[in-house]
């Protein structure tokens, strides 16, 4: 659903532009005014579509970026090469509603002092990408077990070789739908607001009594949490932390 809604935008995107294009005093009618006002009508279409944030970036650079690389023109492998490569390492925002981001150091610290203060022997983080937040806990943390979870293929492949030094860190390529949760003491995520409703859901039953979960900048609908960590990191991160009850 959500690539065929990407799909759409940038088709509307486009007819939108051929329309509008023509109507333009000649001297603004150019191939560079169709990119910006397709561009510009993709994001308007993915906003009425409702998809999630990131998808403007996407949307806005996509055409451009495709038209800059026909002028280098390189060997038609090559375009299928990026699409590819693009493709592994964005799986989730292909697939579905979890794009792949990176936390910075102060979410690594505050997550190992929440971890220290639990006195936890067991931590996953959902969506783990190429270990930002798992590789530096292994280090400070030997004697915690670490479970990474992470689809998309290259991230995750990455992180096996971030970690390949730590025994206490394991990732697996698995949906985090599918996984166990019952052994964990804190379980970090850093995923989407689309799936918050549903995660929340599951982890609910899932999780261990008093245990914790950390939702980073994404709160979870109709929960309370036990705590809201602000931090001064360039994103001005909130953690969400909520006790299983």
């Amino acid at each position: 659903m959500t690539l065929c809604k990407a799909l759409l935008a940038q088709l509307l995107g486009l007819l939108i532009a051929i329309g509008i294009n023509p109507l333009l005093p000649l001297y603004y009618s150019s191939w560079v005014t169709l990119l910006i006002l397709q561009s510009s009508c993709a994001m308007l279409s993915s906003t009425l579509l409702q998809q999630p944030r990131w998808w403007l970036v996407i949307h806005l650079l996509f055409l451009p970026s495709a038209a800059a690389l026909l002028s280098l023109q390189l060997a038609a492998h090559w375009y299928l090469l990026i699409l590819v490569v693009l493709i592994l390492v964005f799986w989730g925002t292909v697939i579905g509603d979890v794009p792949l981001f990176l936390s910075s150091n102060p979410v690594v610290d505050t997550v190992s002092q929440l971890i220290t203060q639990e006195s936890a022997q067991y931590f996953a983080e959902l969506g783990a990408g190429i270990g930002t937040v798992t590789v530096p806990l292994a280090k400070q943390h030997p004697q915690l077990i670490i479970n990474a979870w992470e689809r998309a293929p290259i991230p995750w492949v990455i992180n096996i070789w971030r970690s390949r030094h730590y025994a206490n860190s394991h990732c697996y390529r698995n949906s985090l739908w599918s996984c166990d949760f019952s052994q964990y003491d804190v379980i970090f995520a850093f995923l989407s607001p689309a799936i918050m409703p549903e995660l929340g859901a599951k982890l609910k039953t899932a999780m261990k009594p008093g245990s914790l979960l950390v939702s980073s900048s994404f709160a979870i609908p109709d929960w309370q949490p036990e705590a809201i960590k602000q931090l001064n990191d360039m994103a001005k991160t909130q953690l969400y932390c909520y006790r299983i009850a």
